[in-house]
């Protein structure tokens, strides 16, 4: 039976373009399900969220509506571009990787995409450590939930969108280095060390591609670094403040695992591959294994993110605020009394992890400066 089952096989020959063509739409059809079914969640979400706007822990009682009291450099009124752009960004995403997953199941880029989008759980966390601080218009998760309530104000869906963020610098890089390599003698560095080189081409695209990105964004009102360090922060003091050595540098710490985890060398494996195989159970589940290294790698990459900017944070160094503060309707993120010493008025928002795991207990009582760069001009 077994022959006669591989002659009718071979007989058949490989798939038809148009039964090729046909799973292929079939794969885009439950994609654009997927995202039908994330979209509904996504808007009952956020209707629930917004029957009581946001919590009292967040929200600030003396403001009604959403006034601004600047308008964002690229201008006003840009979150439903951007929260537009974001669900068709991500539907794209989830129809490529349907289609390319039917076509190539269990790639290890598509497993490095899933682990990518799989970390987007810390990103609360992640938020906290650096003062990242978004628009309470955008859409979010309820803020009262434990994990999202790290975050300073609210917890966007935009994060989402994060495996385009950490996994698109690895494509120039890789293209890049092969080019390098193809040029060059076997004894060159790009050959001796191709995962050093690719750490080093990752780090200075993924540099550039962030701070170009984070510029915008802020830029569009879409969230602030509430605090940063003066020193190399671009626009220090300004609402639309960002800490460009810092982030952009920090970032890659991401960015790089991501690359380097998917080289192949000369045995045709990812090094994801080659890790996942001394691990007992790789010849049962080679793909679950790999997913599973490049999910723990990741989320050891992104811890040492966190902890970067923890220690700026445990420093105190982060002393210049963005001024004014930008979102009125919610209560101003001022976990260490800097933008009360600069005159902005309160009420004040401590935040959930605001007492060992900043190296203080709570707040500090700092009373609002009654002159200061953040006190608002009267006429």
């Amino acid at each position: 039976m077994t022959a006669q089952l591989d002659r009718e096989r071979t007989s058949a020959g490989p798939a038809s373009p148009a039964r090729r063509d046909t799973s292929v739409w079939r794969g885009v059809a439950w994609a654009l399900l997927g995202v039908a079914v994330f979209g509904f969640i996504v808007v009952a979400a956020h209707n629930f969220q917004t029957r009581g706007t946001l919590t009292a822990r967040v929200a600030n009682p003396n403001v009604v509506g959403h006034p601004r009291p600047e308008t964002p450099p690229l201008g006003p009124n840009l979150m439903t571009v951007v929260q537009v752009s974001t669900v068709l960004m991500l539907t794209a995403v989830v129809i490529l990787f349907v289609v390319n997953w039917r076509r190539r199941p269990k790639h290890p880029i598509l497993l490095m995409a899933l682990a990518c989008t799989a970390i987007v759980w810390m990103d609360p966390i992640m938020n906290w450590a650096p003062y990242a601080v978004y628009n309470p218009l955008l859409w979010h998760w309820p803020d009262s939930w434990p994990l999202v309530s790290l975050s300073p104000t609210v917890e966007p869906f935009v994060v989402f969108g994060y495996v385009s963020f950490y996994l698109l610098p690895y494509f120039p890089a890789n293209w890049i280095l092969r080019r390098l390599q193809r040029t060059r003698p076997p004894t060159s560095f790009v050959w001796r060390h191709p995962l050093i080189s690719m750490g080093i081409l990752i780090y200075v695209i993924g540099f550039c591609f962030d701070a170009i990105l984070e510029i915008q964004s802020i830029g569009t009102g879409l969230y602030i670094y509430s605090q940063v360090i003066p020193f190399g922060s671009l626009f220090a003091g300004k609402p639309y403040q960002f800490p460009l050595i810092w982030e952009s540098s920090l970032v890659t710490l991401v960015m790089i695992p991501a690359g380097v985890l998917l080289y192949k060398d000369d045995t045709g494996r990812t090094q994801a591959e080659k890790l996942a195989m001394k691990i007992r159970g790789y010849d049962k589940r080679p793909a679950v294994t790999t997913f599973v290294v490049m999910f723990v790698i990741l989320m050891l990459a992104y811890s040492a993110y966190g902890l970067g900017f923890a220690a700026i944070r445990w420093s105190g160094k982060a002393t210049s605020v963005a001024c004014p503060y930008p979102y009125p309707e919610a209560k101003v993120y001022d976990p260490q009394g800097y933008y009360a010493k600069a005159g902005q008025p309160g009420p004040y928002l401590s935040g959930i992890w605001n007492g060992w795991e900043s190296l203080h207990s709570g707040r500090p009582a700092v009373a609002t400066a009654a002159q200061g760069r953040c006190r608002p001009t009267r006429s």
